[in-house]
């Protein structure tokens, strides 16, 4: 069985009388791609901030590998291998899209500049050249990331995870906005992606049904609370997360 390369016990998080996450306790092993779904309110992105560095603990560990990260900072984080996009793209409008991805090596502690560093470089995923490249995003690499499309921008973001030479990649709903076949080409980039360069996917989508065909575990959220973590052919039949969230004409095409 693979490593455990992140795992939280008993994470709360609580926002004054709000309790967002309530002792949510998952562990993700090495090569897994696994969807967190759930309906709105339900925590899924407190969570992911709480995974990430990004929001404090009101209770709970976090442990990356064999260190316990709890409190650390998001850089702290990402120096120990962990990279996340978020639910808006959070690129640097005015800089150029190699800028960009430069930026998400130095955020790590990486080598600083090799913009145009080959598929050799820096780690497995290369350098600035060879991350563009794997995007499809070399021929843009000198324009603004503001005159980049919604779709594109999603994948710059995506870049500048990549650049931080992550083992495990935190995905925030990278499909929203995105047209139907844009969706299903952004989940087959993610799962070659992951195939690529052996990474570790967790990811959040409202696109249930393209999410559960592209995933091999599913963790659902409500109210702040786990209440189920399996296969998705095993989940979209659970008549708990039925009830809280999928419906029952979820079933058949998730399955399918």
């Amino acid at each position: 069985m693979s490593e455990v390369v992140l795992r939280a016990d008993a994470v709360s998080v609580r926002f004054g009388g709000l309790l967002a996450v309530d002792a949510v306790s998952a562990s993700f092993r090495a090569g897994e791609r696994v969807g967190i779904i759930g309906p709105n309110g339900a925590g899924k992105t407190t969570f992911f901030n709480a995974l990430s560095g990004v929001q404090a603990l009101t209770a709970g560990r976090i442990r990356v590998g064999d260190d316990d990260l709890t409190g650390a900072a998001p850089h702290r984080f990402a120096r120990h291998g962990v990279a996340r996009t978020f639910q808006t793209p959070r690129v640097f409008a005015g800089l150029s899209v190699a800028a960009n991805v430069a930026f998400g090596r130095e955020f790590a502690g990486r080598v600083r500049g090799d913009a145009g560093a080959g598929a050799g470089g820096d780690g497995p995923a290369g350098g600035v050249g060879a991350i563009l490249d794997r995007l499809g995003l070399a021929a843009d690499a000198a324009r603004p990331a503001a005159d980049l499309t919604p779709s594109q921008q999603r994948l710059l973001e995506i870049g500048m995870a990549l650049a931080t030479r992550p083992k495990l990649l935190l995905l925030d709903e990278v499909a929203a906005g995105l047209t139907e076949a844009e969706v299903e080409a952004m989940a087959l980039l993610i799962r070659r992606l992951r195939d690529e360069l052996e990474l570790t996917v967790i990811w959040i989508e409202h696109a249930v049904t393209t999410l559960l065909r592209h995933v091999e575990r599913v963790l659902v959220l409500h109210e702040g609370r786990k209440i189920a973590d399996g296969l998705p052919s095993e989940v979209v039949r659970n008549a708990q997360v039925i009830e809280a969230y999928l419906g029952d004409e979820m079933v058949e095409p998730a399955v399918a």
